[in-house]
This record gives structure tokens, sequence and C-alpha cells, in this order.
């Protein structure tokens, strides 16, 4: 029996790699996962009252389809978060959908045909790479200083093309914490003017960012097409429960999108009703949880830096949002990056993800790990992948 040839380049390395570490558990090693970006997993759960608006809802009877575009109080709160960013629009410039992944597929589905390029940056989430595939189209990786968290603006405008329809930007970003700052985003919505690109810009991580204020893409979005994701998984501490967004600029570029896009909504009939009602109590509850959390976060961050730059053959930029560090490998007598991490999971039980499953061209060479976990986890991997490069 056949399989479509448009799922052969979907690739998803952060769970793909799960499968490596089951075997090595089922040897008998305990294995630190270092992996996957959900912090409700390693003990960050949504506060009592986003939780007991879940259970308000269900018990209320609101178990039943919403419609497609979601709740219309959810919608005029997210506009109103959005709007608080930078953006001036309302309820009906936001559809909420079933996490950013789904968010993500209907904007490329409806933007991608055949033979379509779509500007990365380099390195990026791979769901990204992953749908301009599978609707057609050909992703393309631009630089990023990871160091200055700046984009290679040369680099953008030498690899647009007749055949590019899109940049997309995560900021704060996966896999590397990079944070674009208010010029980088003016040059990048400028670029996206001069050539008629729209911007899809991913800022699920908007307050986890350590060091600088976070500026998010409408502030200097003026009427440009600009697209944002955005969703409850990461600040709002609900992963599990699958709700995001799609939040449209007033632009006139994105008259023919604002028609067509929501077909896809209808088709997928709506979101979860009883978790809308949890993400609007999240957005109208108290916040202080969020501040906790970064708070938390940022003590994690800078202990697990300080521990990987003082290893052996081992350099990590300091990543100034989200919850990840990418680590470059210096030491070439490990292979390849993938071996890298394989050697370091069979060897110490410590999984990571190798860092040319975010993009062989810039994350070749690198490896990503999650610093979620406690502390004392933390100060065990550390130690583990210390001896692994030391030895």
């Amino acid at each position: 029996m056949k399989v479509s040839k448009k799922v052969a380049g979907v690739e998803y390395a952060i769970r793909d790699i799960v499968v490596a570490a089951r075997k090595v558990q089922q040897k008998g090693m305990k294995v630190d996962y270092l992996n996957i970006g959900d912090p409700v997993q390693f003990g960050f759960q949504p506060p009592d009252n986003v939780r007991q608006a879940l259970i308000d809802a269900i018990n209320k009877g609101e178990n039943y389809y919403s419609s497609s575009e979601g709740l219309l109080e959810l919608r005029q709160e997210i506009a109103k978060k959005e709007n608080v960013k930078g953006f001036s629009i309302s309820s009906e410039d936001i559809l909420v959908t079933n996490g950013v992944s789904e968010g993500l597929d209907m904007v490329i589905a409806s933007i991608v045909e055949d033979g379509d390029e779509v500007l990365l940056p380099g390195p990026y989430y791979p769901p990204y790479a992953s749908y301009v595939r599978l609707h057609g189209g050909i992703p393309v990786e631009f630089a990023v200083d990871l160091n200055n968290s700046t984009p290679d603006i040369d680099d953008i405008k030498s690899k647009i093309t007749s055949k590019t329809v899109a940049i997309c930007l995560i900021s704060p970003n996966n896999p590397t914490g990079v944070v674009f700052n208010e010029k980088s985003l003016k040059e990048l919505v400028d670029i996206a003017n001069q050539y008629n690109l729209y911007i899809i810009c991913d800022e699920i991580y908007d307050q986890i960012v350590f060091d600088e204020k976070f500026v998010g893409i409408g502030k200097v979005a003026g009427d440009s097409p600009v697209i944002i994701l955005n969703g409850f998984s990461k600040v709002h501490l609900m992963s599990g429960w699958r709700i995001g967004y799609i939040a449209f600029n007033q632009s006139s570029k994105l008259d023919a999108l604002r028609e067509n896009l929501p077909k896809l909504a209808r088709v997928r009939i709506a979101t979860n009703l009883p978790v809308q009602y949890a993400a609007l109590e999240s957005l109208r509850g108290p916040q202080e949880y969020i501040g906790n959390f970064v708070s938390e976060i940022k003590k994690h961050r800078d202990f697990v830096v300080k521990r990987l730059n003082e290893m052996p053959g081992i350099s990590c930029p300091n990543p100034k949002g989200a919850f990840y560090a990418f680590p470059k490998i210096e030491d070439k007598k490990f292979g390849t990056d993938k071996e890298f991490v394989t050697k370091l999971l069979e060897s110490k039980g410590v999984l990571t993800v190798h860092g040319s499953g975010f993009g062989e061209k810039y994350g070749s060479g690198h490896f990503r790990l999650v610093y979620l976990p406690n502390m004392n986890v933390l100060d065990s991997a550390m130690n583990k992948i210390e001896e692994f490069v030391s030895q």
C-alpha cells in the first residue's frame, strides 16, 4: 500500500530521539530527559484558578462545539493582550487554534504552493520546515548571530527569490533562546514590505525573557502583512490542553488570507471549548505565577550556561529567553552532533537533541537541552555531560 510522498519530509527530532532513550531505559539505565520543552512535565502546573475554570466549564455543560473562530470573550481578551504589545486589532482578527502547531499548519497551507520558498531563522523549530515541505514548499534557512541575537539582514536579502512567499520569525527562539530587538524586527518588516512577503512571527515565549524587556513585532508592524502565532502552552503552563491562536494585523494585504484561512478552521470544526474557558481565566486572572516561573527558570539558565561554558570543548551563548540552551560542540572527536547526542545518551543517560534536527545549515555541530528540570536534576545532568566531554 502506498504512502504519500508528502510525509517524507516530516521530521520532529525532539520527539524522534525519544525512541533511542526508551531502548537505553530497557537496558536498565536511568535517563535524564532534557529534550522536551514542556514546563508542566517538570512540575510547573497551571494555577488553581485556571484549573478550576476548566472544571467549572465542564460541570456547567460547556462541552459542545464552540464557533470555529473560537469563543468570543477569549478572542476579545487575546486582542487586548496583542494590542498591549503594539497591535491595534479586534476579536475579528483572532482565530483560536488547537495549539500553535495547528495555527502554523493552517497558515502555511493557506500561503504555500508547490515550489514556493519560506525563509526560516537558522536554527529553527522543526515543525516549520516540516509543514512547509508537507504543503509542497521549500524551507530556506537564514543566518542569525546567536551571541548578539540579531538576524543577518544581508543573508536574508540574498536568499529572497521570485519563489519566496514568507519570512518566519520565532522570538524568543526555540532552540537558541535568541530574542530579536526592536531594530531587528523593524528591518525584517521593511524587507517583507519591500519584497511583498508575509511575516509569520511566533511569540509563544513572549513573557519568558530574562535580561531585557520583550518587544513584540506588533510594535513595528504598522500596516504590514504580519501574522502572529501564539498560545498558552509555555507562559500559561497549559501545554497538554492544546490551545493557541492566530492574530492577523490590520493590513489590506491580508484580506484574501482572512477570507480563506477560516475555511480550514471550519473544516476541523472547533477548538476544545472547556479549555478555552481556562485560557480566558489565565488572561483575566492573577498573573503573579508567570513572574515566579520566569524568575525560577532564570536561575536554571544561569546555572546551566555557566556549567556548560566551563566544560572542555563546549561553548554556549547566553539565551535571552525561552528555556533552551544551544551549546556548540567545539571538539570534533565525537563525530557529528547526532553521534554526540547518541553517545551521551548511551554512556551517561542524558537525553538532549542533536542540533542538526533544527536545520542542517546552522544547527549542525550543536545540541539543544532544556533547563526546566529542578536544580538537583540539572546539577546531576551537568556532571554527567562534563564527565562525557572530559573522557
